[in-house]
This record gives C-alpha cells, structure tokens and sequence, in this order.
C-alpha cells in the first residue's frame, strides 16, 4: 500500500513538474536574465593567440583571434548556464500571474521550500532543452558580436526560439510544436 501510494505520489509530482512550465515565454526570459549575467560579469579579454607552429623560417604561424568574437567566450557564457538555473523558482505574483525569481536565500521563500525546488529543477530542464534547440544559432550569434546586453531576451525568445512574440495566428501552430517538445 505505501510502495503504491509513493509511486502514485512520484506520477502526479512528474507531471506537475511537466505543467508547471506553461508560460514558456517567462521562462526563457528568465533563462534570459541568467545570460544577461554572465554578460555583466565578463571581464575584458586580449585576443586568443593561436600562433602555435612554426615555420620553416621559425616565424610563427596561424591566427590572433578577438576573444569576443571566439568560440571560448561563446562556451564560457552558456556553460554551466542551465545548472545556475537551478537558483531560480516560479514566484506567485497575482491569482493569475507568476513570475521566475532568482532565489538568493531558499529560507524566506513564501511558497514551501520542496516545491521551489521542484520549480527550480524543472527550469533548469527547461534550459536545457532550450539550449538544445537554440545552441548552434546562438553560439554563431555570440561569435559575430550580435548578442548584447540588453537585447539578448528578444533575440533569444522571439527570434531564435519563438515562445515570445510575434503575432498570434502565426504562432499558434509552433507554438503547439514547441510545448510538445519542450
């Protein structure tokens, strides 16, 4: 009886997880927010030199690459992007509204502890699917310098994932896509 009524229990925790997702757009600005972070706390960079052989004159051959326009700065920003999620959590803001926070102390939350985390964990697997889908865009975008303070929730969630703007007839029908998958 308790090994079922756990297993009962397991079920309708998964699947309020999977429900719980229901505004992607807030979500990925919130995963959003997370990258504009990382932009803020960049430090200035010199160029990557990837000079490393020699010639048959003993010059040195190969590229000074710009960091900001390098594959290293794009890895660094989105790496351990979806683990930092992991601090964030669905707030209640109205009986109609909520909203993703970034949780500094988990003691002084207003919903119960176990049930931000379980909103925590559950972003932080939507990030990743995110990144999933968007990776290969963004890290092109990132590498041409196209990815600025500020602008990253437009470009992230209207142009490269879609789950924010745009009008409604046109993104109904991926819209409906994309929540199956995601």
């Amino acid at each position: 009886m308790a090994a079922s009524m756990l297993w009962l229990l397991s079920i309708f925790s998964i699947l309020s997880m999977v429900a719980c997702i229901e505004d992607k757009c807030a979500a990925c600005n919130a995963v959003a927010a997370e990258i504009e972070i990382q932009l803020s706390k960049e430090k200035p960079r010199n160029h990557l030199d990837m000079r490393h052989r020699l010639d048959s004159k003993g010059q040195r051959q190969g590229k000074v690459i710009d960091y900001r326009m390098s594959e290293l700065r794009a890895v660094e920003l989105l790496d351990g992007l979806c683990e930092n999620m992991q601090d964030y959590t669905l707030e209640k803001i109205d009986s109609t509204r909520h909203e993703w926070i970034k949780v500094d102390n988990w003691d002084i939350l207003t919903i119960g502890k176990q049930e931000a985390k379980a909103y925590s964990k559950d972003i932080s697997s939507y990030c990743g699917r995110l990144l999933e889908e968007t990776e290969d865009e963004l890290t092109e975008l990132i590498k041409k310098g196209s990815v600025k303070q500020g602008e990253v929730s437009k470009l992230l969630c209207e142009d490269l994932s879609k789950h924010c703007g745009g009008s409604s007839d046109s993104n109904s029908d991926s819209d409906t896509d994309s929540n199956d998958e995601l």
